[in-house]
């Protein structure tokens, strides 16, 4: 008999676990045999724009993927390697660095001039466009570095496969290229399909990513992947969906960031494309397509990614 899952404990533990390694991962501790240990002062920066702060759907993401591959192991009283739990968590702050990041430098004033986020200043405004810079820079730098442990327990080819997931889905033809179009599109209309294209590079290929880095992790078989992939696209196009309608319905204090900055820059967003209930109807349609595809995995138990959909298009922040 499968035993009763509660979703909010899953999650606690996670977070718990994901937080604590960000804490000592992002520290002058960390750097401490190296030649020469990171600047205290860049080190502040990119510590206040990671820790206490954020969801954390991605590394959440990671890590339900990684146990939704690995639980056929563990219902057969088989022990899952420690290097491999180790490079899922890894891999799911290496993913959450890359977003801390992209939010860094997305926020300053040459690109959307924020001044809020996670209920708080913004990197530049708390220390200047240039500490911002650095800090967001040092951030891409350490996520590839996580991947990359001197462990002879982790196979060098599957080290290159997160490395190439994650770079793919930062880079041009992901999260940059997106928010590329996205600064090029302000103050024009566009189609459903651009704006699908738009979004599935700046929020979506990352949330994909996350799952399929925690596939990866775990050695998924060739039908999970196909399925799981299908699972993040949806997801992350479920996810921007949400973030437009909440832009309009929800207020400053409730996102954390500064609401109506889309409609306030002339954004092209599902709501102003489609209109607030045909977007709200999206998202639940991108929500049923998600769990078709946890249902064709083949995995013996999904229950987690079934439940970070659910709060993903059910947040109110």
């Amino acid at each position: 008999m499968t035993e009763p899952f509660d979703l909010n404990h899953w999650c606690a533990h996670h977070l718990q676990r994901v937080e604590q390694a960000l804490d000592t991962w992002v520290s002058v501790d960390a750097t401490a045999d190296l030649d020469h240990a990171a600047p205290a002062e860049l080190m502040v920066a990119m510590r206040y724009a990671v820790l206490d702060g954020g969801k954390r759907l991605r590394p959440l993401l990671v890590m339900a993927a990684f146990e939704a591959v690995t639980q056929g192991m563990r219902q057969a009283g088989l022990a899952v390697a420690a290097s491999d739990e180790e490079l899922a968590l890894r891999a799911a702050c290496a993913v959450e660095l890359i977003h801390a990041y992209s939010l860094v430098h997305d926020d300053m004033p040459c690109m959307d001039n924020d001044v809020l986020r996670r209920g708080k200043p913004t990197v530049h405004v708390e220390f200047g466009s240039a500490s911002a810079l650095l800090a967001g820079d040092a951030l891409q730098a350490l996520a590839f570095e996580l991947l990359t442990p001197d462990n002879a327990a982790v196979p060098a080819s599957r080290q290159a496969c997160l490395c190439r997931l994650l770079a793919r889905a930062a880079g041009c033809a992901g999260m940059a290229g997106g928010q590329a179009i996205d600064l090029a599109s302000v103050g024009r209309a566009l189609s459903e399909d651009q704006l699908r294209e738009m979004h599935q590079l700046k929020t979506g290929a990352l949330l994909q990513a996350s799952v399929m880095m925690g596939a990866a992790c775990g050695d998924a078989t060739a039908q999970a992947r196909q399925a799981l992939q299908t699972y993040g696209a949806a997801m992350g196009l479920a996810f921007q969906v949400v973030d437009d309608i909440l832009d309009v319905t929800a207020d400053s204090a409730t996102l954390g960031k500064t609401a109506g900055k889309d409609q306030a820059q002339d954004k092209p967003t599902y709501v102003s494309l489609m209109g607030l209930e045909p977007a709200r109807r999206y998202a639940q349609t991108l929500f049923q397509q998600a769990l078709v595809a946890l249902a064709a995995s083949g995995l013996p138990d999904t229950r987690a990614l079934q439940g970070l959909a659910s709060l993903l298009v059910q947040r109110s922040s």
